[in-house]
């Protein structure tokens, strides 16, 4: 049985030449090498959340601008609107802990504390 040949083109500028398919498979010889696979990694647990703190809200009357309550969390803030005529009487401002600043509630969130008085 005759060779069988290939061309090689692995050369550099000198062009590409004919070599025999042997010179250029080289033959195992032995057992084959074990490749290594790593494992997966295993998925990391999620962190528990942080404790959730109540917040904490301020009520001033509009009319006076006397601050009806402060640093009070909702039951109290609920309970003191049971008194208050209207909602438009009151402004509603809740504990911002990022800005580290009272932030003045929406409309919707006034009125969604607004409507829990009556529960």
């Amino acid at each position: 049985m005759g060779k069988t040949w290939v061309l090689d083109t692995g050369t550099k500028g000198t062009g590409a030449s004919v070599v025999p398919l042997e010179r250029e498979r080289p033959r195992r010889t032995g057992t084959p090498e074990r490749i290594f696979v790593p494992p997966k990694p295993r998925p990391r647990a999620p962190e528990p959340p942080a404790p959730r703190v109540s917040r904490r809200f301020k009520v001033i009357d509009v009319m006076t601008r006397e601050t009806l309550a402060e640093d009070v969390d909702a039951r109290a803030t609920v309970e003191l609107l049971r008194d208050v005529h209207s909602i438009v009487d009151v402004r509603i401002s809740v504990w911002d802990r990022d800005g580290q600043r009272w932030r003045l509630l929406t409309l919707g969130e006034q009125r969604a504390i607004w409507d829990a008085r009556h529960r």
